[in-house]
């Protein structure tokens, strides 16, 4: 039996936080989304027409939600979860994917992969080639231990070794880790952290919103498919801005050692930065 991870997640301060996701690699912030967000969100995710996996019935699936409009679209600005990867990115977030899934009884639970993969891949396109980029999963319903939990390999994202080479996939591992999560919380993964979900034993099927977010400077290896001018006309116009060209990125090939102007402070990347409290 996995270890449960099933720590009171309030207790974090910001500090703590921070360092559980660049240093464990995985991060929940509970209470994300009250009882009539997520009445309302299941009310949407009801109408959407969703595909089976190659794996499984009991696994569906519908790409590409971003655009759908209502609470759906909406989450994307939710304040608070975009609050912290300010203070985990710097000020410039982009967005760039969104996904439901649902795990009904029967689903055999995701194997241990990666996201981030630095060439490319089928699966996960060129999105997944980004240096840094953390994936937000908003929960509908409760993950108990028989209802497709959260797994997880801590530090993985960490590993130089062979074993982690991020196109491998896994069945199980020794040290993985279980995390139930409560209906409204959402688990936020470094997207090179070995993670799946267990299977669905139990009685209910377990919703799933899947939204992810990069710094602005750390865009893709190769060109990404634009965001059609049309939809991004019609999003909220606070969300609009995490909706920025997805191919962005801020980089210097011919950089030299001594540029004019260099800082003499960082404070995103202070060793202290784990200590802070707000």
């Amino acid at each position: 039996m996995a270890r449960i991870d099933d720590r009171d997640w309030s207790a974090l301060t910001l500090g703590e936080r921070i360092r559980q996701i660049e240093v464990e690699g995985y991060l929940v912030l509970p209470n994300l989304l009250d009882a009539d967000q997520i009445a309302q969100l299941k009310a949407e995710t009801a109408l959407l027409e969703t595909r089976a996996v190659d794996y499984s019935v009991h696994q569906r699936v519908r790409p590409a939600v971003q655009f759908q409009g209502g609470a759906i679209t909406e989450l994307i600005g939710n304040p608070p979860t975009i609050a912290f990867l300010r203070e985990l990115f710097g000020d410039e977030v982009i967005m760039m994917s969104y996904a439901y899934a649902r795990s009904e009884p029967g689903h055999p639970g995701i194997s241990l992969h990666a996201d981030g993969q630095p060439y490319g891949s089928q699966i996960f396109g060129y999105e997944g080639s980004c240096p840094w980029l953390v994936r937000v999963l908003y929960y509908l319903d409760d993950l108990t231990t028989e209802v497709s939990p959260f797994r997880v390999v801590p530090h993985s994202h960490l590993s130089m070794h062979a074993d982690a080479n991020p196109y491998k996939r896994y069945a199980a591992h020794p040290e993985e880790v279980m995390v139930p999560v409560k209906a409204g919380g959402a688990v936020l993964i470094n997207h090179r952290v070995f993670h799946g979900n267990f299977p669905n034993t139990g009685t209910w099927a377990r919703e799933m919103l899947a939204i992810a977010y990069r710094p602005g400077w750390a865009g893709p290896v190769a060109e990404v498919a634009a965001w059609d001018p049309a939809d991004l006309a019609k999003l909220p116009e606070a969300i609009r801005p995490l909706l920025s060209d997805r191919n962005i990125r801020h980089w210097n090939f011919h950089g030299g050692n001594k540029p004019v102007g260099m800082a003499s402070e960082a404070p995103g990347m202070n060793p202290s930065r784990w200590e802070r409290v707000s």
